[in-house]
């Protein structure tokens, strides 16, 4: 896959991944260079997420994305990116320009979810401009699992996000 000449406008190039059972959405910002090579969700080897969901849910770490998938909704969970489109140097969330809002509504229309959570600060800010209107449902920042955030160790990272773990009334 070539890379995106700067400027060039980027679309999201896969779909969310959720079902009828899923309750609690997770959302980062857009995909990773590696994300979009891949067509799935936290391709770069070196974001801790699948290890991070993993420990959370007590289960090994994903390998395959067909792993990956089943662990995702094994657990109730829906993920989707809060941008649709936009500019971005390469996988930096900080050079995201244009944003343009993902459609959510395909997932709360088809899900009972309850809950939403942001993977890191970006994609937080983005949810509470562009989406939380929309849904009207409070998002939750969990800490950034990118080896960009290499001021939270995986420990710190998996203790935070033990929350998804938590029963939802």
């Amino acid at each position: 896959m070539s890379m995106a000449k700067s400027g060039e406008r980027l679309y999201h190039p896969f779909p969310a991944l959720f079902d009828e059972n899923s309750r609690t959405l997770i959302l980062g910002s857009f995909p990773s260079v590696k994300s979009r090579e891949q067509q799935f969700f936290y391709g770069h080897p070196q974001n801790r997420f699948w290890r991070v969901l993993a420990a959370v849910f007590s289960e090994s770490a994903p390998q395959t994305i067909a792993e990956k998938r089943a662990l995702v909704l094994a657990h109730h969970l829906a993920l989707w990116d809060v941008v649709g489109s936009c500019t971005v140097e390469g996988s930096s969330d900080a050079s995201i320009g244009g944003a343009a809002p993902n459609d959510l509504s395909p997932i709360f229309l088809a899900a009972p979810i309850s809950r939403v959570f942001t993977n890191g600060k970006t994609a937080y800010a983005l949810y509470e401009r562009h989406q939380l209107p929309k849904t009207r449902l409070p998002a939750q920042y969990l800490p950034s699992t990118s080896p960009a955030n290499a001021a939270w160790s995986f420990e710190k990272l998996v203790s935070a996000w033990r929350v998804l773990a938590e029963e939802t009334g």
